[in-house]
């Protein structure tokens, strides 16, 4: 409970909403990328789902390093991002899995088509949201008070 009360007192509370905005932002670039290649190009959702999330990373790398973590434009961007990337590619496995398991176990069982891939995608970001925050501040972000 103290951590709790010391996340809320310390200003994480802010970055961290901050951090979801700009997470927000990402997912409508992650949706919007994965249906455009799903309903428009025909790729299947689990390859369109890789390459929507990549551009949802380049998305939210760059607004983090603007105003969720604007001290971070103190240090090289390729360090940065090289951090970010690797945080990222383990949330990336992480929404692929969640993606993957709970459209074909749940979703597509009850719901058409694209409202099945499109569910386990919100539920995917959900899921990584917190592991991204956590992850990055933890690590790609630790030396910003």
């Amino acid at each position: 409970m103290s951590k709790l009360i010391e996340f809320a007192s310390n200003g994480e509370m802010n970055r961290f909403l901050k951090f979801a905005l700009v997470g927000t932002l990402g997912a409508v670039v992650d949706f919007s990328v994965l249906n455009l290649l799903v309903l428009f190009f025909g790729m299947p959702k689990e390859y369109a789902n890789l390459i929507s999330v990549t551009c949802a990373i380049f998305s939210n790398f760059t607004w983090n390093r603007l105003w969720t973590f604007p001290e971070s434009r103190d240090h090289p961007v390729h360090i940065s991002f090289g951090k970010f990337a690797l945080v990222n590619l383990a949330g990336l496995a992480i929404n692929q899995f969640v993606f993957v398991m709970t459209d074909s176990l749940i979703f597509e069982e009850i719901f058409p088509h694209p409202i099945d891939y499109n569910l386990a995608k919100v539920t995917a970001v959900v899921v990584v949201l917190f592991w991204n925050f956590f992850a990055n501040r933890r690590w790609t972000y630790r030396e910003i008070e």
